[in-house]
């Protein structure tokens, strides 16, 4: 990277409103499978015997060494050899994020596993940076000696010196953005590694803890990082993240209380923001707030939560333009923050609106802007529009992910894909070498780095597509990211699935079916008007013990309002979300007081044994 920029969990659920459907146009289960493997072409490190990307070899294999500790692995940031840490813990926890909410759709087109490797990938070096307890390493290399020098990351000769933050120099941004890493990545392995999922929580919860107790900024610290990723924002933001993902990872209250005893005080319910970054993270800190929220989980933080939300639909007012702040737009149509890879602020932006307009679906609700009413079809809607213009519906017909259509960036700003590969020409490529013939070579790259999204086009939707035009021709890892989840979305559609509900990302690979128990319809009243209908949606294996998770539809057939319900449910031995127990019963959530006509409301379970009996006690048609 060339530079520096400014300024699933357990929960209940809610009436599913919404009907699934999917898009037309582009082939997003295409550039799906691209934007993944653009992750195998960074890769650092030893590369696994499943490599995709064969044009790569081996690389940093010393990385660590001078100072002790292994440090082999990761990802190069974008278009450089550095391993800069704070944008590599944000694109492992995009990319966590996009399989927590869409993992089943990428389940669906065999992308889950590809996905889950490139989270691993970065989750496992993010373990070795973090040795001890109050030590992490924020940064492998040296930006101004890499970016004197044009070679290949196997033939790489510049100083490869690890910086670390410590008490003694602390960097809350960075402690705090790797705890949420860490926090998410153990969401998505949490069923198939409970093993790993342990053990990275148990660094993301260190790694909070050395966040608050020691704050600082790290690039106070770790100098070196100052010319290519300060910290603009300060690290309050990162606080509030890393309580959030922890939260969603463990519903632990500790994190819940951090988030409502520190919200006004660290700025997530006062910044209003209309950009979400590697660095700036209170857009997607009141994203994830808000779904607390409308999960009915804020409990006596209710007024401080709301107050976040608020922030977080300012944020999606803005980007349709229907705020009191309008985000810029180019004259096609593509959001532009500023003109150095702008596009990394398309991908998270237009995620945040593919989430929340997939909670809002969940929830039944619709966002009031300043000067209208939005629903959660414009979300989605808008950020649509965002990712078509990426693949190609711009001004330019230019698709700004390479590899994908026709017509795409061929001199990439980057130093792998532009010099031969070495498994093809193994003669060294010296540091000035590299720059004299590679990098002022007007031709195509010989390696076609597929999936990466580039910096794109200036304010007017103009582009060149040149080499040393590293400001709208250098991919980035945080550029792909988001937009993983947002192709899921788009090419699997909604799926029927209430995107509020407890997460159970699918297992990434074939498993021999495991005997399950059997489900019988839980008995319905016998005036008819209320249905219960029980399934079984998933099942795991933890201490030797197989545990299920059961959803449970309850649907008023009649033509009236259904009010006062109470529910009764025996042989339950585990823990319930979606319904409020009234004494021996179960009534409805504390969000929702009655069930129009025709409308379903769904309460899940876990436990490990058959399902249990749900059946309807008393209610009111009014």
């Amino acid at each position: 990277m060339e530079k520096h920029f400014r300024l699933i969990s357990v929960a209940p659920l809610f009436l599913f409103l919404c009907l699934p459907f999917a898009f037309a146009g582009h082939d997003y289960g295409q550039a799906l499978s691209k934007s993944i493997l653009f992750f195998e072409a960074q890769r650092s490190g030893f590369l696994p015997h499943n490599q995709r990307v064969t044009w790569r070899a081996n690389s940093g294999l010393n990385d660590g060494k001078a100072n002790g500790v292994d440090l082999v692995g990761g990802y190069y940031d974008a278009g450089d050899n550095v391993k800069f840490g704070l944008p590599m813990a944000f694109t492992i926890t995009m990319m966590s994020w996009s399989i927590i909410e869409y993992g089943k759709q990428m389940a669906a087109s065999d992308e889950l596993v590809h996905a889950m490797d490139a989270v691993k990938w970065g989750a496992d070096y993010l373990i070795k940076a973090h040795p001890e307890p109050h030590v992490l390493y924020g940064e492998v290399g040296d930006g101004n000696s890499d970016h004197n020098c044009w070679q290949r990351p196997e033939d790489m000769t510049t100083d490869r010196r690890a910086y670390k933050i410590d008490p003694s120099n602390p960097g809350s941004d960075l402690a705090g953005e790797t705890a949420a890493a860490m926090a998410a990545a153990s969401i998505v392995f949490r069923h198939s590694n409970p093993a790993y999922a342990n053990e990275l929580l148990a660094h993301a919860h260190q790694l909070f803890d050395f966040a608050d107790k020691y704050r600082g900024k790290y690039d106070s610290s770790i100098t070196v990082a100052q010319k290519y990723y300060r910290s603009i924002s300060g690290y309050n933001d990162e606080l509030l993240w890393a309580a959030a993902w922890l939260y969603q990872a463990t519903n632990n209250q500790y994190y819940l209380s951090y988030l409502g005893n520190n919200g006004d005080s660290l700025g997530g319910t006062g910044w209003g923001m209309t950009e979400f970054s590697w660095d700036v993270k209170y857009a997607g800190v009141q994203t994830l707030v808000a779904k607390f929220l409308m999960q009915g989980k804020a409990g006596h933080y209710a007024p401080v939560f709301e107050r976040y939300q608020q922030k977080a639909e300012y944020f999606m007012c803005s980007c349709i333009g229907k705020g009191t702040r309008s985000i810029q737009k180019t004259p096609g149509g593509l959001i532009f923050r500023q003109g150095w890879n702008n596009m990394q602020f398309v991908t998270s932006a237009s995620f945040l609106a593919t989430v929340y307009s997939d909670y809002l679906a969940s929830a039944g609700r619709s966002i009031k802007c300043a000067s209208a009413i939005v629903t959660s079809s414009e979300l989605l809607s808008f950020a649509k529009s965002q990712v078509d213009y990426i693949l190609g519906d711009n001004p330019r017909a230019t698709s700004y992910m390479v590899g994908y259509g026709n017509n795409y960036p061929r001199q990439v700003h980057h130093r792998a894909s532009s010099i031969v590969s070495i498994k093809v020409n193994p003669s060294f490529v010296s540091c000035r070498g590299g720059y004299a013939a590679w990098f002022s070579r007007k031709a195509s790259d010989p390696n076609v780095l597929a999936g990466a999204i580039v910096g794109g086009p200036d304010a007017y939707d103009n582009f060149a597509d040149e080499r040393d035009n590293y400001q709208q021709t250098e991919p980035a890892t945080y550029n792909n990211a988001p937009i993983l989840g947002i192709l899921a979305r788009l090419n699997g559609g909604h799926g029927g699935y209430n995107q509020l509900l407890p997460v159970v990302v699918p297992a990434p690979t074939q498993q021999k079916p495991a005997s399950h128990p059997k489900v019988t319809p839980a008995p319905a009243s016998n005036s008819a008007p209320i249905s219960i209908e029980q399934k079984m949606t998933t099942s795991w294996n933890a201490k030797g013990k197989t545990y299920y998770r059961y959803s449970t539809i309850v649907t008023n057939k009649s033509a009236k309002t259904l009010t006062d319900l109470r529910l009764s449910i025996s042989k339950l031995y585990g823990p319930i979300w979606g319904l409020t127990k009234s004494g021996d019963s179960y009534a409805f959530p504390s969000w929702l007081d009655s069930l129009p006509a025709g409308k379903s409301l769904e309460f899940i379970y876990i436990h490990s044994a058959s399902a249990a009996d749900v059946s309807v006690s008393s209610y009111t048609l009014a």
